[in-house]
């Protein structure tokens, strides 16, 4: 089994998989907490905390090695921890103090300062997350956790300014009860003047990480890391893709979701917000 994982194709095809699968996990889990009552959101993000006390010990114990399985160690590590932090988020644990939907007619300082308040402490809390890691990290052998959770941090960002300031193809269908009110911030659009950056950027930042891969030494351990980076760049870069072209990426997870005929209300309302937002807000 080491020889298959030894090899950087396979590692670019386990970050896919990681990808997958970590987020459907992610989107059932909160969807099922929909279906509770009480505190089940409150609940889940509380369970879920040994597997954030996992990738940090994960992250630390590979610091200092680079073979194998330090590499996919640190990788899988970095998903830990910043899969805790997106399920809080969706939870409505660590999300911001502004959980009313957008009026569709406001200035345009009053829409941000709203749009900035659903997300607030979930930024702040990932910004001191990342400067811990980097920190941490300093001088380290192996930095490929840190690195995997800035691809992560600065895609994230990079995806919520773009769906704030305008794109074709928003997916609401996964937005839990807690954090339905986010898509009246959404704005739909033909495009807006970030979006050509971003995928550049991350275009750029995927043909970086390929390079590495392809410089190092055949059977050297930091090829796994690098093809594990340009993959995961590479996926958030279809993830952009995926705000302008129509492919039905919901596809992707929606056999894992149940579905309400609430949900679909729910739905078909975010949806008529970001559809007025864009409307009074053309670019």
């Amino acid at each position: 089994m080491i020889d298959w994982l030894d090899i950087p194709w396979v590692a670019a095809l386990v970050a896919l998989i990681v990808w997958w699968f970590s987020t459907g996990l992610i989107l059932m889990a909160v969807k099922r907490a929909d279906r509770g009552i009480g505190a089940s959101h409150l609940a889940l993000t509380i369970g879920s905390v040994p597997l954030l006390a996992l990738g940090c010990w994960g992250f630390w114990q590979t610091l200092g090695t680079v073979d194998v399985w330090s590499i996919y160690g640190a990788f899988g590590s970095a998903i830990l921890i910043w899969g805790w932090f997106e399920l809080a988020f969706l939870c409505g644990i660590i999300s911001g103090p502004n959980s009313y939907h957008c009026p569709p007619d406001i200035a345009p300082l009053e829409r941000f300062v709203r749009a900035w308040g659903t997300v607030a402490y979930s930024e702040i809390a990932l910004i001191v997350v990342m400067i811990a890691l980097v920190w941490v990290a300093q001088g380290a052998e192996n930095a490929f956790g840190v690195w995997t959770f800035a691809v992560l941090f600065f895609a994230r960002i990079s995806a919520k300014l773009n769906v704030y300031l305008g794109v074709p193809n928003i997916n609401v269908d996964f937005l839990p009860k807690p954090m339905r009110h986010l898509a009246s911030h959404f704005r739909i659009a033909p495009m807006n003047a970030l979006f050509p950056v971003s995928v550049t950027v991350l275009t750029f930042a995927t043909g970086c990480f390929a390079e590495r891969w392809m410089a190092q030494a055949p059977g050297a351990p930091e090829a796994l890391g690098f093809a594990l980076l340009t993959a995961l760049t590479a996926l958030a870069l279809l993830e952009h893709w995926m705000m302008v072209l129509p492919l039905a990426d919901a596809k992707l997870w929606q056999w894992l979701l149940p579905r309400t005929k609430e949900n679909e209300g729910d739905d078909a309302l975010t949806m008529t917000h970001a559809y007025e937002q864009g409307k009074l807000h053309d670019v």
